[in-house]
């Protein structure tokens, strides 16, 4: 019986995990490509999702956050929070179809369908924290001890760059040359639905797991904004603003990166999910050996590094990458590839880096909370001032009119450029998280 609760156990892990990741990685990658192919060729949509869906998720995460924590629940939140997700991204979808005879001006379509694309998105990024930035990465972290630390920390760490990977291949060839991304949001929201009534039946709460109610429910939820205490764990306040600068310039350029793919250096959906996927198929390999140094409390170092190859990665690409010479019919153009193989592994080590260092510095009694302050550093002001830099950048760099005589904004060679230089700005905060991280170790 233990033998079979122990598989379940690890079937949820992974199942839930890739499943939200790939969903993730869909809102992050594919819905702003979506927009360029059914809406409109402009970032501002793109701008105010990513601004408006950030601040649903950081909400959701502080106030379900509280709920879990004082009611000592996590599997309604999972099971309710995936199964709505699920609904609402094939809702995002059902958006084309609002845009369908609007072509024309830009303007209309702004205004007519703007609204549905950012509402449609920010209800489904709303769920998507609820069951699984709060329900799921609680859940992990009140099952993890001595024995399965190791492994659940593999899991949470490489799970998102599986999401990644899966996510761009898989989702291209779904989209596929025609721009079908129906099909896209169909197949992920019913995956999602699937796994959200899976838990539903099979899922339990972890034994250990107890209300932790302290004052009324508004004075637990304002705690969290309790800053000075917040900022006694100053090793973990250094640790999430190098977690913000990083993806302030990493949400700057990768946000557009499939329309730059796309739209500017002319391939296809599919080609252009198979020539990141595979180069991002190498990148995760890069994890193994970093495995060593982060059981070795070397996190400053490895993070360090990520940083370096994030910024090498990007600025080969905003150096050399042009239109007249790549082949957008091939896979193999060498220099391309090599710049999003760097970006690649820069990224999914700092992302398994900064899970590593941040997770045990969580206080016990608040680790619903606590992921709430991790989507606040991670997406409310990453997603929030991201694009305030790349709007502009592309609106002035990228401005072409098309065949009809209408304008289109694209990403170009600048946005990548400025944000290789921009991802470097991580190693300020990282100096001094290095350092208490130091004094740590030598008590």
């Amino acid at each position: 019986m233990k033998k079979k609760n122990n598989l379940v156990f690890w079937f949820l892990v992974w199942g839930l995990g890739i499943a939200g990741q790939l969903c993730w990685n869909m809102e992050n990658q594919w819905f702003n490509t979506f927009v360029y192919a059914k809406i409109v060729k402009d970032p501002t949509i793109i701008s105010w999702m990513v601004g408006v869906s950030a601040a649903a998720t950081t909400i959701s995460t502080f106030f379900f956050g509280t709920v879990s924590d004082r009611k000592g629940k996590r599997r309604i939140l999972i099971s309710t929070g995936y199964i709505l997700w699920g609904i609402f991204t094939i809702v995002f979808g059902l958006t084309e179809f609002i845009a369908a005879g609007q072509a024309g001006s830009g303007s209309a379509v702004l205004a007519s369908v703007g609204i549905a694309v950012v509402s449609a998105d920010a209800i489904m990024s709303f769920f998507g924290s609820m069951g699984n930035d709060i329900g799921f990465n609680a859940w992990i972290n009140d099952h993890m001890n001595d024995k399965n630390r190791g492994q659940l920390g593999a899991a949470t760490a490489t799970q998102p760059i599986i999401g990644t990977i899966v996510g761009t291949v898989v989702g291209g060839m779904l989209v596929g040359a025609d721009d079908n991304y129906m099909r896209l949001f169909l197949v992920m929201g019913i995956a999602v639905i699937v796994f959200g009534v899976i838990s539903l039946l099979v899922m339990r709460d972890s034994e250990n797991l107890q209300p932790s109610v302290r004052g009324s429910f508004s004075k637990q939820f304002f705690s969290i904004f309790n800053f000075k205490e917040y900022l006694k764990n100053k090793e973990l306040a250094w640790v999430n603003l190098t977690l913000a600068v990083y993806f302030i310039a990493f949400n700057m350029y990768f946000t557009h990166i499939g329309n730059y793919m796309i739209y500017y250096l002319g391939f296809t959906a599919d080609m252009m999910g198979f020539i990141e996927g595979i180069a991002l198929i190498l990148a995760m390999l890069t994890t193994i050996p970093c495995t060593r140094f982060l059981n070795n409390r070397k996190e400053p170092q490895t993070a360090a590094v990520s940083i370096v190859l994030n910024s090498l990665g990007v600025g080969i690409m905003g150096l050399f990458v042009r239109p007249d010479n790549i082949d957008t019919r091939s896979l193999f153009n060498p220099v391309l590839f090599i710049g999003i193989f760097l970006l690649g592994a820069g990224y999914v080590i700092f992302l398994q880096t900064i899970t590593a260092w941040s997770k045990p510095l969580y206080p016990q009694e608040a680790r619903g909370q606590f992921e709430g302050i991790r989507i606040l550093f991670f997406v409310l002001i990453p997603m929030v001032i991201a694009p305030l830099i790349a709007n502009p950048i592309i609106k002035r760099s990228g401005e072409f009119v098309d065949e009809n005589g209408f304008t289109e904004y694209l990403p170009t060679n600048t946005l990548l450029l400025t944000g290789a230089v921009l991802v470097l700005l991580t190693f300020i905060p990282l100096i001094p998280a290095w350092r208490y991280h130091n004094g740590e170790k030598r008590k």
